[in-house]
């Protein structure tokens, strides 16, 4: 939080340890994958509440177009695999 610690102080106060519990309390309740409040995305009268946008990364289409190509030439699959992605410098 920006405190700088002093010599003979504790690394985490009090304060420090009731954000970093609320926050494990959120993170606890929250969907691994959307990351919405369990509580409020399982509860049945919120069936129709919520909407969704698809977004295409560039990232991972470039990512998946990769991967498609090496399994294309390399019959051995794709175990192990682990893809770099990094931005190309700007042409502008």
């Amino acid at each position: 939080m920006g405190r700088v610690v002093q010599d003979g102080e504790p690394l985490w106060l009090r304060e420090d340890r009731a954000w970093a519990f609320a926050l494990l309390h959120v993170e606890a309740d929250a969907c691994p994958e959307c990351r919405q409040p369990w509580s409020e995305a399982t509860d049945r009268a919120n069936e129709f509440s919520y909407s969704a946008e698809l977004i295409r990364c560039h990232a991972c289409a470039t990512s998946a177009r990769a991967v498609r190509a090496h399994q294309a030439k390399n019959k051995s699959g794709s175990d192990g695999l682990h893809v770099q992605i990094e931005r190309m410098p700007s042409t502008d």
